[in-house]
């Protein structure tokens, strides 16, 4: 094979030519491609990795006459991807947690002898007080009821 391949298509023979608007600068250069890889094994096979901007973003691979491209995963794309499921599992989470059943105020109620109801697994109520509890208010500034004598 006497043509380096690229994603486009066989790179050109010869570089391309500066225009005569264009200030002078580097020369431009296709598509950069490595150099071809000799793999080991039978069939033969051979490898020509693909890169842009200094990062590999595939490879040619050659063998048996055929000629295949494989794309590499690009490591930004595959740090958003699993940054979109970590949000996505801390928002499952935090929605299984404040949707989570509360356990009843009260156990089970069940019907007695003679028509009376048993509540099971609760406090007997507290007896109410002759004169009403003073506000917490009251108590920490000591107040006093005001009392106005007919």
């Amino acid at each position: 094979m006497t043509a380096i391949l690229n994603p486009t298509g066989p790179a050109p023979l010869s570089l391309p030519q500066r225009r005569a608007s264009e200030p002078a600068a580097a020369p431009v250069s296709p598509v950069p491609v490595g150099p071809v890889l000799e793999l080991p094994g039978t069939p033969a096979a051979a490898l020509v990795p693909v890169t842009r901007d200094g990062r590999a973003v595939g490879a040619f691979v050659l063998t048996g006459g055929h000629v295949r491209y494989r794309a590499l995963p690009d490591p930004d794309q595959v740090l958003a991807a699993a940054a979109g499921v970590l949000a996505i599992g801390l928002v499952t989470a935090a929605v299984a947690v404040a949707s989570r059943r509360r356990p009843p105020a009260i156990g089970a109620v069940t019907m007695g002898p003679g028509g009376w109801v048993s509540l099971r697994g609760t406090r007997a109520p507290a007896r109410h007080p002759a004169r009403p509890r003073r506000p917490w208010w009251a108590r920490v500034l000591r107040a006093h009821r005001l009392v106005v004598d007919p």
